[in-house]
């Protein structure tokens, strides 16, 4: 069953309600209306789903790059500790520890934005898909209106050459009998 569907459905639902009297509440048949909400979740587009689970991917791929990013850390300070024993192995120790550490950065911020990216990709096609969605409804609701009217225009252009032709064999048989 399409959105649309279930959304008229619910309409119709709150059309054949009753008023609350001296207000402008009416009430509704709750476990229909439950039944239309649960229809329309299960009915939901894909891409809302798909974001859904990219921003829970996207969480973890950053959690996981920060775990890296403090493990790389926690390696790099382990390397600088136990190479203390002399100056030149000290100072050698300072710029591995730097490198690893600004390497380490570099990995983290390039995963986090590689995922921030992809979040922001995903999130965006998603609304794009949305909005096509609700154009496409737009569309076809503006094209049965069309529809309706030129129906009820060419019913009404029957009906007066029906009538204009009722006319004419009446005045036809109003000559034939003088």
């Amino acid at each position: 069953m399409k959105i649309d569907e279930i959304l008229n459905m619910m309409d119709g639902l709150l059309d054949k309600s009753t008023a609350v009297p001296f207000s402008n509440k009416r009430m509704i048949d709750s476990e229909q209306m439950r039944e239309y909400i649960d229809s329309v979740r299960l009915n939901m587009p894909e891409e809302i789903n798909k974001a859904k689970e990219t921003e829970i991917e996207y969480k973890n791929i950053i959690a996981n790059a920060n775990r890296e990013a403090e493990q790389i850390i926690r390696k790099a300070e382990e390397r600088a500790k136990a190479m203390i024993s002399e100056e030149e192995i000290i100072k050698q120790a300072r710029e591995v520890a730097r490198q690893e550490l600004e390497r380490a950065k570099q990995e983290s911020e390039a995963t986090v934005a590689d995922a921030r990216a992809m979040a922001d990709q995903i999130v965006g096609d998603a609304q794009e898909n949305e909005k096509r969605i609700k154009r496409a409804l737009a569309d076809t609701l503006r094209k049965t209106l069309a529809d309706a009217e030129n129906t009820l225009t060419k019913a009404c252009e029957d009906v007066a050459k029906t009538k204009a032709a009722v006319e004419r064999v009446g005045a036809v048989t109003e000559e034939n009998k003088q």
